[in-house]
C-alpha cells in the first residue's frame, strides 16, 4: 500500500533552497540611489585614473581592476582578475574576490581610526553604460571589502565599448574603452604617481585567482 500527499489549495510548498538563495543574492546589491547617498568621494581626475589602470592592466570584458589610491590620489597598488561568467553575480562572492586581491598587494589599514587610502574599482563588461544588477553586486562587494580592509570606498567605474563611466557621478568619456588600444605608461602624466606601484593580476587569459605582487 502506498500513501500520497498533495498540497491543498489553501497551502503552498515550502520555498526551495534555490529560491531562498536568489532572494539573498538580490539583497547583496546596491541600487544607484543607495550608492549616490553613501558619500563616495569624487575623483579629482577620473580620466587619468582610468587611463592609468587601462594602460597597466589592459582590461577586457569580465575583468575587474581594483586600485588603491593615497590621499593625493596617487596610485599605490592595483590588481586585476577575470570574473567567472558562469557564476551568478553575487556581492558576497565579489567581496571575497576583491578582498583576497587587496590583501595580496597592500597591507590593511584597520588600525587607523579613519581611512587614509581609497579603493576604486574598474570593471570591464559588455553592454552600455546603464546600471545593471551586476554593477550593484560589484558596488556592494567593493564597499564591504573596503570596510574589512580598512580602506575608504571609492568610485565604481565601468568600461564598455562606448567608453568609461563613473556610476553615480554622471562623468565619463569615450576613451579609453574596452576595444581601444592601451596607452603606453610612458605617455601618461606622472604627477599623480610617485615611487613603485605594487600590481597583481594579468590579462583575460589568466586564471581568476592569479595575483602576484611584483
Amino acid at each position: 500500500m502506498t500513501f500520497g500527499f498533495a498540497w491543498s489549495a489553501a497551502t503552498s510548498p515550502p520555498a526551495s533552497p534555490v529560491s531562498a538563495g536568489s532572494v539573498n543574492n538580490l539583497a547583496r546589491i546596491l541600487e544607484p540611489a543607495e550608492w549616490a547617498a553613501a558619500g563616495i568621494p569624487l575623483l579629482r581626475s577620473p580620466r587619468q585614473v582610468v587611463s592609468g589602470l587601462h594602460a597597466r592592466h589592459r582590461p577586457t570584458p569580465a575583468m575587474a581592476v581594483v586600485a588603491v589610491l593615497d590621499h593625493e590620489e596617487r596610485l599605490t597598488a592595483s590588481a586585476s582578475f577575470t570574473r567567472r561568467t558562469t557564476v551568478a553575480a553575487d556581492g558576497w562572492d565579489f567581496r571575497n574576490a576583491l578582498l583576497a586581491h587587496l590583501r595580496r598587494v597592500v597591507p590593511h589599514d584597520l588600525r587607523r581610526r579613519t581611512p587614509v587610502r581609497t579603493a576604486v574599482l574598474l570593471y570591464c563588461r559588455e553592454g552600455d553604460e546603464r546600471w545593471t544588477e551586476e554593477d550593484g553586486a560589484w558596488m556592494w562587494g567593493l564597499r564591504d571589502a573596503c570596510t574589512l580592509h580598512g580602506l575608504r570606498c571609492g568610485a565604481y567605474i565601468t568600461l564598455t565599448r562606448g567608453g568609461w563611466q563613473v556610476l553615480g557621478e554622471g562623468r565619463g568619456g569615450r576613451r579609453p574603452s574596452s576595444v581601444s588600444q592601451p596607452s603606453s605608461l610612458a605617455d601618461l602624466p606622472t604627477e599623480g604617481e610617485t615611487g613603485p606601484v605594487r600590481t597583481g593580476g594579468g590579462g583575460a587569459s589568466e586564471a581568476q585567482r592569479r595575483t602576484a605582487a611584483r
